[in-house]
């Protein structure tokens, strides 16, 4: 692992990181999803999965064992203490599944992994990072966005952004910050002087 660099991507839900993480993919960046770590440790029947619904409700495992996402996250979001207790549980197993994925990577020749997270500082995932980069956008454009993305109504919307760490944090503890207030070209412009300072 010590032969791979580690660049954190994360930022406030809304901003757009996704949209990053897929320029910097295609610009030849491996990509680590913090989402995708997940789904694989919410498998049917899971030790984490379990220990979720004895915290936050057995109703939140459908009747095909799987997670039913917008409970939970009803119940994660409503509150910084929720999110904080749902964070305890996942982090950790997700984690080791984020180290099994970067020797993978460095064994198939990757000297550079972007692991993208959400909860990049809440995971303490930043400190084996190299460098970190935070997306931001004003809280109107976010607000949008995460009401057209996952079809919730304002209200959830504002919860879930409420829940989360304030653009302020991310400002102060990142070495790149891409603000994501405008079109797509705008955004490319930004993401295209990125890649060559972290192609240096």
């Amino acid at each position: 692992m010590e032969k791979c660099r580690i660049i954190g991507l994360t930022g406030q839900s809304g901003a757009g990181k996704s949209t990053v993480a897929g320029f910097l993919e295609q610009n030849g960046f491996k990509i680590i999803n913090a989402d995708l770590l997940v789904r694989k440790i919410y498998n049917i029947g899971s030790p984490c999965l379990k220990t979720i619904a004895a915290v936050f409700g057995e109703d939140i495992i459908t009747e095909n064992g799987t997670p039913d996402r917008k409970l939970l996250a009803k119940r994660a979001f409503s509150s910084k203490e929720n999110t904080a207790l749902l964070s305890s549980i996942v982090h950790p197993f997700v984690t080791a599944e984020l180290f099994a994925e970067i020797k993978k990577a460095a064994e198939n020749g990757a000297t550079t992994v972007v692991y993208d997270a959400p909860q990049l500082f809440e995971s303490n995932a930043d400190v084996i990072c190299d460098k970190i980069i935070s997306v931001t956008a004003e809280k109107s454009v976010r607000l949008e966005r995460i009401c057209w993305r996952d079809n919730i109504s304002k209200e959830n919307a504002i919860m879930r952004m409420n829940a989360q760490l304030d653009e302020e944090f991310f400002r102060e503890n990142s070495d790149y910050i891409i603000e994501n207030n405008s079109d797509i070209s705008s955004l490319n412009i930004q993401l295209e002087g990125l890649i060559k300072q972290l192609n240096r």
